[in-house]
């Protein structure tokens, strides 16, 4: 894919970069390591919290294996495809671009987190850690002067997970004091509304059809939230390598630590498994055997030996297949038996790692910490948010003021988030 509409910047500039031979996804990367957002990911959660052990992987480490997996997948693809599919993949800098990127809008402590600035939000255009990454990447990261990193069209699309604007929920009642549970307000998957003009520009390539299609909903049926239906191709590549990452790597994580047993492993596998293809179930067996091995070197190759099982399955699907824009007709994803198999490896590590009860209490602590720290921020904006922010607050329209403190708070790394707490709230600062 070539075609130079996709390759744009919203800018409309050119730099002034002499004998520079970078094509546009080589130096979109490059922006996105050299920017503070993706720096800060190194003190974010991914399961785990920050400080709790120095093994465990963070967003920046698991951003930067999604990305290694992500060429895989495209190696994988290129291999399967003719050669006039082929050149609708992406290329290795900007998969990588995609994959390093994806979750730079992460508040601090994870979901957890998200969770909490969406319910402070929910009456001023909520909040979700994909809609996030795009206000970075396209207006907050100070790269330019109103356009963030000013990234190409076709990897801002990339990024793109969930392509529809957010639902208005002013109509949602949300009490004076903070919820101590939070379970019910998990955040619409969705773009801000204040950043339409944003989306806008990225889809103004697709015919107004294939417009239509792409940005189909679901509502879910316990809550009044949606989700798109779909994502371009290259999304669907960085959304499978963050998946295998997730599901394969930081199950790694969790046996190393002793947060998952054999009993454990066998209690929430064994169903799955045995209804697998008969091919799967000595590979299996053996890849169990090899995961809790006093052998580090035994529970490494089962672990390369699942992300590769997992990579070279990998196949081109139609998704949308009236469309006419190759972008959003095809999308990566793996066969039934490989997607049963990575759902059950991330089922475990949600049911016996992100369910237990320490770490839910930790959440819980956490969640309840931004909710403090946004309610102080905005009861007294001038005073306390830092002189740059409170230069943005000043200029904000008044219905984009909230905006500008959850951009603030949702910037934290983990460490940050805790020490202003900290310095707001504590009994006795020393």
């Amino acid at each position: 894919m070539t075609d130079f509409v996709w390759s744009e910047r919203r800018s409309n500039t050119v730099l002034n970069r002499p004998k520079d031979l970078r094509s546009p996804w080589q130096r979109d990367r490059a922006r996105i390591l050299h920017s503070a957002a993706f720096r800060r990911l190194q003190s974010k959660t991914q399961i785990l919290g920050i400080g709790q052990n120095d093994f465990y992987r963070t967003r920046l480490t698991h951003s930067l294996e999604a990305a290694q997996i992500g060429t895989g997948l495209v190696n994988q693809l290129k291999s399967k495809l003719s050669p006039e599919q082929q050149l609708l993949l992406p290329d290795h800098s900007l998969i990588e671009a995609l994959c390093l990127a994806h979750d730079i809008g992460h508040p601090p402590f994870g979901h957890g987190g998200e969770t909490a600035l969406n319910y402070k939000m929910l009456h001023a255009g909520g909040f979700e850690g994909n809609g996030q990454t795009l206000r970075i990447v396209a207006k907050l990261e100070p790269y330019t002067l109103n356009h963030g990193m000013d990234l190409s069209r076709r990897t801002l699309l990339g990024l793109l997970k969930y392509p529809v604007l957010q639902p208005d929920l002013t109509h949602i009642s949300v009490a004076e004091i903070n919820p101590l549970s939070l379970n019910a307000w998990k955040p619409a998957k969705a773009i801000f509304a204040d950043d339409a003009d944003i989306l806008d520009w990225i889809l103004a390539p697709l015919t107004s059809s294939d417009r239509e299609m792409f940005q189909q909903t679901d509502v879910f049926a316990c809550s009044p939230y949606l989700k798109s239906r779909f994502k371009s191709l290259d999304a669907s590549i960085m959304e499978l390598a963050d998946d295998i990452a997730y599901g394969v790597h930081d199950l790694e994580d969790a046996i190393v630590l002793g947060n998952i047993s054999p009993t454990q492993w066998l209690q929430h596998t064994t169903e799955t498994f045995t209804k697998l293809p008969a091919e799967f179930h000595t590979i299996l067996h053996n890849i169990t055997q090899n995961l809790f091995s006093d052998l580090h070197h035994l529970r490494k190759e089962a672990i390369g030996y699942l992300v590769n099982l997992l990579i070279c399955s990998v196949q081109l699907t139609t998704s949308l297949p009236q469309a006419s824009s190759p972008l959003i007709r095809f999308n990566a994803a793996l066969p039934e038996p490989e997607q049963a198999l990575l759902n059950c490896l991330k089922q475990v590590v949600y049911n016996c790692v992100i369910s237990r009860p320490d770490i839910q209490q930790s959440r819980f602590r956490s969640q309840n910490m931004l909710m403090s720290l946004f309610d102080a921020f905005a009861s007294d904006p001038e005073r306390l948010l830092p002189a740059n922010t409170q230069v943005r607050w000043q200029k904000a329209a008044p219905q984009l003021k909230l905006r500008v403190i959850c951009d603030y708070i949702s910037g934290m790394t983990d460490d940050y988030a805790e020490h202003m707490y900290q310095r707001l709230f504590a009994a006795q600062w020393r």
